[in-house]
């Protein structure tokens, strides 16, 4: 359906609704990625959050995670003044670590996460696992490199 059809508001305010009455159940990190987390907490590597979801979705779900008081900075799609693939909420994130957007790693699903790395100056990475979008195949976002395991984002950073 797209957001022109006259039935688009109302199914998506009721969507959005039950959305964020279940935003946490089932809810869980994707295999892998809390060892990722713990490395690079271990070796004082800041990480953050950086999505277009609103930020009423984004901070309890990040907090039913109990990635609040572990991750650098949390972005939402509301945060910026644009949400990506402007670059404007991964300069948020960069300025809120305190680290040039020349010297990040950007790990995205999707090719507006490459986009956004990209205009940003940031070096990018495409998961290979998570929403990947229903666009052209990831060899073609033009992302610096592809991943298909959380680990290989700690190979890249030693």
């Amino acid at each position: 359906m797209a957001a022109t059809d006259a039935a688009y508001a109302d199914l998506s305010q009721r969507l959005l609704a039950h959305y964020s009455v279940n935003l946490c159940v089932g809810t869980r990190l994707f295999d892998g990625i809390a060892a990722v987390l713990d490395a690079l907490d271990q070796r004082s590597i800041a990480w953050g959050v950086v999505t277009n979801k609103g930020s009423r979705y984004t901070l309890p779900l990040i907090a039913a995670l109990g990635l609040t008081f572990r991750a650098a900075c949390v972005i939402s799609g509301d945060s910026a003044a644009k949400p990506k693939p402007a670059p404007d909420p991964l300069f948020m994130a960069s300025s809120q670590i305190g680290i040039a957007p020349a010297h990040c790693l950007y790990v995205g699903d999707d090719l507006r996460d490459v986009q956004a790395g990209r205009a940003a100056g940031m070096s990018t990475i495409v998961a290979a696992w998570g929403y990947l979008g229903d666009g052209p195949p990831l060899e073609a976002w033009g992302a610096d490199t592809i991943i298909h395991t959380p680990a290989e984002v700690l190979q890249l950073i030693e």
